[in-house]
């Protein structure tokens, strides 16, 4: 080769590490552009080495409730069994969950926020998810103390359980000290938990604390009624970080926008003409999700940390 230079083809990458490079591409890109490349880049983005780490999270605020659970089934198929991380919002229903969990055998972070699935499906499928080590189901107001114990006897790996609420819905939510105590006696060996805007009170928080051991942080804000005396912390728990219950942050609200009407979802077409639609000048009236978001940390996961959003 003139110059010495070793020109190569990027066709001939092998399939799992052109997926380590698309990983760094937006979601429509990697549906829409890549596989129009060539076809060996076609093949990479339709088999797992994409997809075993699924993050739509940001898609999902802005996105037709409809096409969230198509996508998510598309994506998850795609993933062959290797699929290690799900982060998405407002999963519509009980059949797309159950789905899910039959392809969760690797599964080690699920993150569904703001998701409509209930206590009997958790109960049915939380089996399938024993190898899950973080978990986030804040928001998700269909479900009580009974996915929590379920969760927490089947899943004996959890190190990190987020179950914040919103101040909004606050006034509209019952005691919850039953929940507490679902995660104080299943979830003993929880490093991090949030609880933020939850109806519980000191009790509960001293039940956890006393039940989860290797417990390192703990946020309680916007838990009004919990008030933890300074000394007894000092003597009592050492090694926690404990947040709250004042409140420092922020809110963040996350509209939506128009969305294509069109009744093919999966080819490229459709997918181009309006699952990517982002127009923020949309009344908001026409917004769906419109609730504010209140989204606490970044990097909740197998590096989980207290970093703020």
């Amino acid at each position: 080769m003139e110059g010495g230079v070793n020109l190569r083809n990027w066709a001939d990458l092998l399939p799992d590490a052109l997926g380590l490079i698309f990983s760094n591409l937006s979601l429509q890109e990697t549906l829409t552009v890549v596989p129009r490349v060539c076809k060996s880049w076609n093949q990479a983005v339709s088999g797992p080495y994409c997809w075993q780490q699924i993050n739509i999270l940001d898609w999902s605020y802005r996105s037709n409730p409809d096409h969230i659970d198509h996508m998510l089934r598309l994506l998850v198929t795609r993933s062959g069994g290797a699929l290690r991380e799900v982060t998405v919002s407002g999963i519509l229903n009980d059949l797309t969950f159950s789905f899910l969990a039959d392809h969760a055998r690797s599964l080690r972070t699920l993150q569904i926020p703001r998701c409509n699935i209930t206590d009997s499906i958790v109960e049915q499928v939380s089996s399938k998810l024993s190898a899950v080590t973080f978990m986030d189901l804040s928001y998700c107001c269909k479900i009580s103390a009974r996915s929590l114990s379920a969760i927490g006897e089947s899943c004996k790996a959890l190190v990190g359980f987020r179950r914040n609420m919103h101040p909004i819905d606050l006034k509209e939510r019952w005691p919850q000290v039953e929940e507490a105590v679902a995660i104080a006696t299943t979830m003993s060996k929880l490093k991090h938990l949030e609880l933020a805007y939850n109806c519980i009170d000191t009790e509960c928080v001293v039940e956890i604390i006393s039940r989860c051991n290797e417990l390192e942080f703990l946020d309680v804000r916007g838990c009004w009624d919990v008030k933890l005396d300074q000394d007894w912390l000092e003597k009592r728990a050492l090694t926690i970080k404990v947040l709250g219950p004042h409140v420092v942050d922020q809110f963040e609200g996350h509209s939506c926008s128009d969305y294509s009407d069109s009744d093919s979802f999966y080819d490229y077409e459709s997918l181009d003409d309006g699952l990517w639609d982002d127009d923020d000048d949309d009344d908001d009236e026409d917004r769906v999700g419109g609730r504010l978001e209140l989204r606490f940390y970044e990097g909740f996961g197998e590096n989980y940390g207290n970093g703020w959003v």
